[in-house]
């Protein structure tokens, strides 16, 4: 009992702190932010869900959405999403979880996106120089998630997050952390959290050298004096969700999983994202939903998808899982996720 309320403070001490910082962010600054590529959703399976996951559980990947599912995690699991991302850019997850019993459960996260080679042009070669330059981001991120109780679950994840354009490179922090309350077994479960909460960042590199003549109309002064553009510094997309899911269970082999989130970012207005996931014979999965509902100037939104999951050699099991995202004029984006729980 002892160890219940202690939980209990702790629970009401997180919620308290996810609901100050909520109203921190709450003006709309669309294409104020850096790290873009960290708001793009890697599991193929939440992501057919509408991306409504922040009160799921049950794979490793779900840290994206809320470090406290890794609290939920009942075994150890490894997942790889390849992502046919928007104008052909590559962007790759992985993400591996251990388990351990009586601790919690630790996870190694790694995200990379990359915009693949283009023409340098400028404002005097219009149609290139010759040279070539990408786009490439990454970030390296530390999970750990346990039980507080056998209804609460609470976890964090530390994020190492670099981008790259041509010769020029930022490097920050980012946190996030949530929390998971089930009030009913196998039924509804709640799930709060934030994610990319961290300091400010700008761009440095030998792109922004330059020479520069302090007096132009001075003949015989120094004209190659070493000089630098100094950028601005801008903060992560700070993304707040609060949500819900219920599974409805009808015999072994059927059953249906409906889950929403609200979401609050610091770059954009709030909006809602729905969906569903139909089970069938335990193995087979039928997902469909619509993401950020109520966001003004939304391209696209329904996504769909599907899974498949075989147990094999008694406690291990693997899943495929396809989900097909609609960006209206900018086309659509495609994901695969390949998980191995062992």
């Amino acid at each position: 009992m002892k160890k219940i309320k202690l939980s209990s403070r702790y629970i009401i001490t997180l919620f308290v702190i996810i609901m100050i910082i909520q109203p921190a962010f709450a003006q709309n600054k669309s294409g104020t932010t850096i790290g873009q590529f960290l708001k793009i959703e890697p599991s193929a399976r939440v992501v057919g869900i509408g991306n409504a996951g922040a009160s799921l559980y049950g794979e490793v990947s779900n840290i994206f959405y809320n470090p406290a599912s890794l609290g939920r995690l009942e075994s150890s699991d490894v997942q790889f999403t390849y992502n046919k991302w928007l104008a052909d850019i590559t962007y790759n997850y992985m993400a591996a979880g251990i388990n351990i019993e009586g601790i919690g459960t630790f996870a190694l996260v790694g995200t990379m996106l990359n915009s693949g080679e283009m023409d340098v042009r400028t404002v005097e070669q219009p149609l290139g120089t010759g040279e070539k330059f990408s786009v490439k981001n990454f970030a390296l991120g530390l999970g750990y998630g346990l039980m507080l109780t056998d209804r609460v679950s609470v976890g964090m994840q530390i994020n190492y997050i670099t981008e790259m354009i041509w010769h020029s490179s930022l490097s920050t922090f980012g946190l996030n952390f949530g929390v998971q309350y089930q009030l009913i077994d196998l039924g509804l479960t709640l799930g709060a959290s934030v994610s990319n909460f961290g300091a400010r960042a700008s761009y440095d590199g030998r792109d922004l050298w330059l020479n520069y003549d302090m007096n132009p109309k001075k003949y015989g002064d120094n004209d190659q004096l070493p000089a630098e553009f100094r950028t601005d510094a801008f903060a992560l997309p700070t993304i707040f969700r609060a949500g819900l899911s219920y599974k409805f269970n009808f015999d072994k082999d059927y059953s249906v999983l409906i889950a929403a989130d609200a979401i609050h970012q610091n770059d954009n207005s709030q909006s809602v994202s729905l969906g569903a996931e139909i089970s069938l014979l335990e193995y087979f999965n039928i997902r469909a939903g619509y993401r950020n509902l109520f966001l003004p100037d939304l391209e696209g939104g329904l996504v769909l998808g599907g899974g498949i999951k075989k147990d094999f050699a008694g406690s291990y099991n693997i899943r495929f899982d396809y989900a097909y995202a609609d960006y209206g004029r900018l086309t659509e984006t495609h994901r695969v996720t390949v998980g191995l729980g062992f």
